[in-house]
């Protein structure tokens, strides 16, 4: 289990400071799909990094079963089972695809296995596993990658950031599919933050975060139908769009 105690976190700009994430709690059961959505700029990628480790709350709690992890350090947490994949994911040259999915799991995985998890992300997997991952690679496929390496890995909490962004349709719907499968077994929480209703419609909660505070939260079928009577005029949360 995932929680956030008063979690806040402000940016000092020198003559004054901006307020990001104010006063947030949540928290995230053992085996819960929870999709973070909200307006641009209003804190979600800020949320999900401060979950990660990457940045550091000016205030507040963060536990995982339990534990206070509040200082630890990116890679504590991912010792703990914390995963994340990023908006734009760093590319390695040198790195093969298959020796990246290996080294997310552990161990070596067989040839069959790296492939069942790229083809859950829709890649052809035979022709990427020797690939580098590298300038290469467009930035829809090393997001793809990305995912899979979360995939590969036996985590507490996987967090996905817009895993949608620079992705083609068609690889959408793929990812859409395995997203699916990942909330019916249950076997980790997942928090994905996303415009998309396609996702959204796969939550087991919605969380919206606006000026960085939880501006609603409840089960999908309560929050989505607020959603969608309030947005219609507004930035469309279904098409997507940047975050701070």
């Amino acid at each position: 289990m995932l929680e956030l105690k008063n979690l806040s976190f402000t940016v000092d700009g020198g003559d004054r400071s901006a307020e990001i994430i104010r006063d947030v709690s949540l928290t995230v059961a053992d085996g819960e799909f929870l999709v973070i959505t909200g307006p641009n700029g209003g804190g979600k990628s800020t949320l999900a990094r401060l979950i990660m480790g990457i940045e550091k709350p000016t205030a507040g709690q963060i536990l995982l079963n339990g534990k206070d992890v509040t200082d630890l350090s990116v890679t504590e947490r991912a010792r703990l089972g914390v995963g994340y994949a990023f908006q734009q994911p760093p590319r390695f040259k040198g790195m093969t695809v298959r020796r990246l999915l290996s080294l997310a799991h552990g161990s070596p995985l067989p040839e069959d296995v790296c492939c069942e998890y790229l083809t859950n992300v829709g890649l052809c997997s035979r022709e990427y596993l020797n690939r580098e991952v590298d300038a290469s690679l467009s930035g829809g496929e090393v997001k793809r990658i990305e995912i899979a390496t979360l995939m590969a890995r036996e985590l507490e909490v996987a967090i996905f950031d817009e895993p949608e962004a620079g992705i083609d349709l068609w690889s959408f719907s793929v990812l859409v599919k395995t997203f699916k499968n990942m909330s019916k077994r249950k076997h980790n929480s997942v928090i994905l933050i996303s415009h998309q209703e396609r996702i959204m419609q796969l939550a087991d909660r919605i969380a919206v975060i606006a000026d960085g505070v939880v501006a609603d939260l409840g089960k999908k079928e309560d929050v989505f139908p607020r959603l969608l009577s309030d947005l219609n005029s507004d930035c469309d949360f279904r098409e997507g769009c940047g975050d701070a």
